[in-house]
């Protein structure tokens, strides 16, 4: 039982320092562009690098944040044994991975708002899940252009797929933990879109 725990509390640690890596910081340091906590909309995301007009380097971004969250969630089912989908260890390490990416250790405890990690914690954590989550996003963010707006809709729609197809599993709760620090951290795009002030695809930030 202790042995258990031990392993359980060494797995979120390193999910956590994995999360950590800020591919927006790393890649940016790489490729000689300017930080991008430095500009726009401060964000350490693929978004925010793309507005260096380096769509190479966006892209590089974008994979890596979601690629650690997978990860993340993959390493830890292959360790454990268990499902990624029905197990404990591999959805506690995914959302750790993504707690690690909104407070990294490594840059500050300053990340970003973990929409590329939480997709492939997601899709790492169940295909079905992943891809319902997805297609929220895409229809929310074609008809309505604000990825914010996208990201927010997508992230509840995420914890009722979860509940839909694995019921009060340990999944659940942790995508929906997930769910409630996205919208925590797009606490400030809510209130923009409130107002009728949040950009939408296209246009310019004010």
């Amino acid at each position: 039982m202790q042995t258990a725990l031990i392993e359980t509390v060494a797995i979120a640690l390193a999910a956590y320092a994995l999360g950590s890596v800020s591919f927006a910081v790393v890649v940016s340091t790489l490729m000689g562009l300017p930080d991008p906590r430095s500009y726009g909309s401060n964000n350490p995301g693929a978004t925010n690098v793309l507005r260096t007009g380096n769509k190479l380097a966006a892209a590089l971004t974008l994979i890596g944040d979601a690629g650690k969250g997978a990860l993340a969630v993959t390493l830890t089912a292959l360790y454990s044994g268990e499902s990624a989908a029905t197990g404990f260890d591999a959805p506690l390490a995914g959302a750790m991975a993504f707690l690690g990416h909104l407070y990294p250790l490594f840059h500050g405890f300053k990340g970003g708002k973990g929409v590329a990690t939480a997709a492939g914690v997601l899709l790492s954590l169940s295909l079905y899940l992943g891809l319902g989550t997805l297609l929220t996003f895409g229809i929310i963010a074609l008809f309505f252009r604000m990825i914010s707006l996208a990201s927010v809709i997508a992230a509840a729609f995420a914890v009722f797929w979860a509940w839909s197809l694995f019921g009060m599993t340990p999944i659940t709760p942790v995508v929906g933990a997930i769910a409630m620090l996205l919208v925590w951290r797009h606490r400030e795009n809510i209130l923009r879109i409130i107002r009728g002030t949040e950009p939408r695809l296209g246009e310019r930030k004010a």
